[in-house]
């Protein structure tokens, strides 16, 4: 049941982990969409909905009067349950910022949140966990040119709000295997730029992070025709791994086996080519000298 899951403390997913318990207990339970919707007085599609976790919130009255139709009667089992619904109800913690996070952005959000390991391939900017704040503010001001200042100020809290991910108690393992063209790019100008380095220097001796760069000098790799993309793995067994893939305007999320496995394989073998890990900090050092 839900209190015995490892989802992160994201809400969205923690509806997607609950939504699968529904279906798992409605699907052992011999009944139809249709039928468990009869039982609470709603659609086949609202139920539907509620499994796919695509409804805003769960409502605690059709939740427990569905575990009770699906056969579950232990109290202590309910009560679990119910407040894992009460929890995915609340808002994350980045609700504070929507002004300046799109509905799309928010997904990804919470994915980062709850995931116990991100494994991603940055081809032009280095990774937002990894950002400095003035390397960050550069990033966004050429993103938004016609922001005022406060909404840039706003995204940039945000950004670095995310990094605190890393320094938690219990931090996601996060796997980046950058271009060199990322750290080539002058963003900022040079002082940012080697503040920068000198911030991935520090962030790849942790323990949780591994950073890999993949130099000119390696030509052509399995990602050089797509743009920047993520892994999201969980603890959670009800979740699947999750493919996010950056746009100008929008994101996309996969979670199909044949997409994951394509990008997971991508991942492997960019880690394969690039420089070992053990040797990130003499690249960046030799690339910092140059700046």
């Amino acid at each position: 049941m839900a209190a015995e899951t490892a989802w992160g403390g994201a809400p969205s997913v923690l509806r997607m982990i609950l939504g699968r318990q529904l279906e798992e207990l409605r699907t052992r339970a011999g009944l139809t969409y249709d039928q468990a919707g009869a039982a609470i007085g709603v659609s086949h599609s609202t139920i539907r909905r509620m499994e796919a976790a695509k409804v805003a919130r769960l409502r605690l009255a059709d939740v427990e009067k569905l575990l009770r139709t699906y056969g579950v009667t232990d109290q202590r089992e309910l009560d679990t349950f119910l407040t894992s619904v009460r929890e995915a109800n609340q808002r994350g913690w980045w609700h504070t910022y929507r002004d300046v996070v799109p509905d799309w952005f928010a997904a990804y959000l919470s994915l980062e949140q709850a995931a116990f390991q991100i494994r991603a391939y940055e081809g032009q900017f280095v990774h937002g966990l990894l950002q400095t704040e003035d390397y960050a503010r550069a990033l966004l001001s050429a993103a938004h040119p016609h922001a005022p200042a406060e909404a840039t100020e706003r995204r940039l809290g945000l950004r670095m709000r995310r990094q605190e991910l890393l320094s938690r108690q219990a931090p996601p393992r996060l796997w980046v295997v950058m271009d060199e063209t990322v750290l080539r790019w002058p963003v900022g100008g040079p002082a940012v730029m080697r503040a920068q380095i000198d911030h991935l220097i520090e962030a790849s001796a942790l323990p949780h992070v591994t950073l890999q760069i993949m130099p000119f000098s390696s030509g052509p790799h399995p990602a050089m025709s797509a743009g920047a993309f993520h892994v999201f793995r969980f603890k959670a067994s009800e979740l699947p791994d999750i493919v996010y893939l950056s746009a100008l305007v929008g994101g996309v999320y996969l979670n199909k086996e044949e997409d994951v496995m394509a990008h997971r394989e991508a991942l492997d073998r960019l880690g394969a080519q690039a420089v070992p890990a053990r040797k990130t900090e003499a690249v960046l050092g030799e690339i910092r000298k140059e700046i």
